[in-house]
């Protein structure tokens, strides 16, 4: 989910990127390598912990947010590190030059179509998984779960691999900068492919979440409705309260293990869809004046006077903010995610103990080799007086 270079000038190159004095500039500087420092460790610790503890959570599951953090940290490396953070700390990247130029694009859309449809595959795996019993056991398996994996991967650098013609390396006043071609052929390439790229990456996605997710609610909604009282000959004649979906009868334990997949499911697809929200508006609105523009060009990228590139600027900040925030929501609203990364963490303490020990006795000159060097450098200093 990069941020859209637009047909640049000549006199807009030659007089930069964008006005460094301008707040977002400045906040931008900050805030890219912060959400790298924060976003890369956390997935990584989020993988870990997914892929030793099982987290009360079905093998399919953890196999979808596994690869959900894998791709989340594709992007933080490739669109925040490798672009966003050297855009701003160095005044000419190694990407601006052939042919990192164009393969720069790749990498960063191949990495943010597979965070964004993991999200939707997730979605879609949860939703049989609560809403159709019989599809159940042949979808919502490990085997399923890591071919649909396989094939969103492999999907998503497939569709990205177009944009390896989008972009040139232009050379003015001795600076090279990585923009969008702009020969007459390519023109109509070009606006095909942002507007595929927005309608596979933003409205396709979010039409898709938001009605497996009313849907999922909605059925959650209905098996609490019909409640009905059933004798339990387990517990001497005590009569519990169940309810019946599909032909099968949903037991309390089973309702509550539904409802806390529907807490991870909406919690993690409609964040993607919140933080997201931002930046499809400001695509849509920035790539449909572009196209009613004379020539079919927009107004400068980078002139932060006009309040719309503000607000995409701050849309590509929400949304990329999207790929370092899943070890939040797993805290937030997994209570056996938290003591499982409490347990990892107390485990990854007690391992250093030793460690932190013989650094104390070093720091505290009780290794005898520190005393040695001490004595040495006593006698030195005393010869000399």
């Amino acid at each position: 989910m990069m941020m859209r270079r637009r047909r640049t000038t000549t006199s807009t190159l030659a007089e930069g990127m964008s006005p460094n004095n301008h707040w977002m500039v400045t906040l931008q500087k900050v805030f890219y390598p912060t959400l790298a420092t924060v976003g890369i460790p956390s997935n990584v610790v989020t993988f870990l912990v997914i892929w030793r503890r099982t987290c009360t959570l079905s093998r399919s599951s953890r196999l979808y947010l596994m690869a959900m953090a894998v791709a989340d940290t594709a992007v933080l490396l490739s669109i925040v590190v490798l672009e966003f953070s050297l855009k701003f700390l160095q005044a000419e990247p190694f990407w601006s030059h052939v042919p990192w130029c164009s393969l720069r694009d790749v990498a960063n859309y191949g990495a943010s179509n597979a965070s964004t449809w993991l999200v939707v595959a997730f979605t879609a795996e949860r939703f049989v998984a609560i809403h159709n019993w019989r599809m159940k056991s042949r979808v919502c398996t490990a085997r399923c779960a890591a071919r649909t994996i396989a094939a969103v991967f492999l999907l998503s650098v497939l569709l990205a691999v177009p944009h390896y013609w989008a972009n040139v390396s232009v050379v003015v006043n001795n600076r090279s900068s990585c923009v969008y071609a702009q020969d007459g052929p390519y023109d109509r390439f070009i606006h095909g492919l942002v507007w595929a790229q927005t309608v596979q990456a933003y409205i396709l996605p979010f039409t898709i979440i938001l009605l497996l997710n009313r849907l999922t609610l909605r059925q959650i909604s209905l098996s609490n409705n019909r409640v009905q009282p059933v004798r339990n000959t387990a517990s001497r004649g005590h009569v519990g309260v169940t309810s019946r979906g599909h032909g099968r009868i949903i037991t309390p334990l089973l309702r509550s293990r539904m409802r806390k997949s529907a807490l991870l499911l909406v919690t993690v697809s409609m964040t993607f869809v919140l933080l997201s929200v931002t930046r499809a508006v400001t695509q849509i609105v920035l790539r449909t004046a572009a196209t009613a523009g004379p020539h079919n060009s927009a107004p400068d990228r980078y002139d932060y006077g006009v309040p719309i590139n503000v607000a995409a600027d701050v849309g590509s900040m929400l949304s990329l903010s999207n790929a370092a925030v899943n070890m939040l929501l797993y805290v937030c609203t997994q209570r056996r995610f938290r003591q499982e990364l409490v347990a990892c963490a107390t485990q990854v303490f007690c391992c250093c103990r030793p460690l932190v020990a013989c650094l104390r006795q070093v720091f505290c000159c009780r290794c005898p080799l520190v005393a040695c060097l001490r004595q040495v450098f006593c006698c030195h200093t005393e010869t000399k007086a």
